[in-house]
């Protein structure tokens, strides 16, 4: 089994930074996926970045290019999610995920394991 805990939710106001964490315990894969996911209310949940952690390649939606920024640091077995130029509409629900694969990947149902979340407000 995998243990994946999110920390670094908040509050900030637009335009502002906060640093996700996901720290993964427990059972190990020679070859797996990371990914970051965030549910807003009344919307589904959407892809947000993904990390592959055995060779660093990284995957973002459109619509956090250029502002997040995910990595990741094999000796803690955490992934980050660093979120600069906030807007109103990234206030969600983020999750962190784990495929064990090696394609970075998109969906939420191709992930295995899952944290509880932490939730990001971004006042305007």
């Amino acid at each position: 089994q995998v243990q994946l805990v999110e920390s670094g939710g908040g509050l900030v106001q637009a335009g502002g930074s906060l640093r996700l964490s996901c720290a993964a315990s427990g059972r190990t894969f020679s070859s797996y996926v990371m990914g970051w996911f965030r549910q807003a209310p009344g919307k589904e949940r959407e892809f947000v970045a993904a990390i592959h952690w055995n060779d660093g390649r990284t995957l973002y939606a459109d619509s956090v290019k250029e502002r997040f920024t995910i990595s990741r640091d094999n000796a803690k077995s955490t992934v980050y999610l660093q979120m600069n130029s906030l807007e109103p509409e990234d206030t969600a629900v983020y999750y962190c995920a784990l495929n064990r694969g090696v394609i970075l990947q998109m969906r939420s149902s191709n992930y295995d394991y899952w944290g509880q979340g932490t939730q990001v407000t971004v006042s305007s």
